[in-house]
């Protein structure tokens, strides 16, 4: 599968998951402008699977409390990213520290 093919794909798979997001948005008698708005907001299927599964299981009774866990989950993602670069950009500083900056210097 080529790069343009994977491209698609992925973009397949956000518009299904993007759409079941807003119907179970829709579900629960909001509008379906909510459901548009969580999806981008939360940008990946997998963060709006764990959207779609709190609202099939705590069925919310306001926006609010939507809105409430659309940003718990994006708290969450980015907090692991910063996680993930603070490691990477240890574990570099630490190869320097072992290896050097291999100038001729050392």
């Amino acid at each position: 599968m080529n790069r343009n093919e994977e491209n698609a794909d992925a973009r397949r798979v956000w518009a299904m998951t993007r759409d079941e997001l807003v119907a179970a948005v829709e579900g629960l008698g909001f509008p379906a402008a909510l459901g548009e708005v969580v999806a981008q907001y939360l940008g990946s299927p997998k963060a709006m699977q764990r959207m779609i599964a709190y609202l099939d299981q705590v069925k919310p009774r306001s926006e609010e409390l939507v809105v409430d866990e659309m940003l718990a989950i994006r708290s969450e993602i980015d907090a692991w990213r910063e996680r993930k670069a603070s490691r990477e950009a240890n574990a570099k500083y630490n190869e320097i520290l072992y290896a050097g900056l291999g100038t001729d210097e050392e």
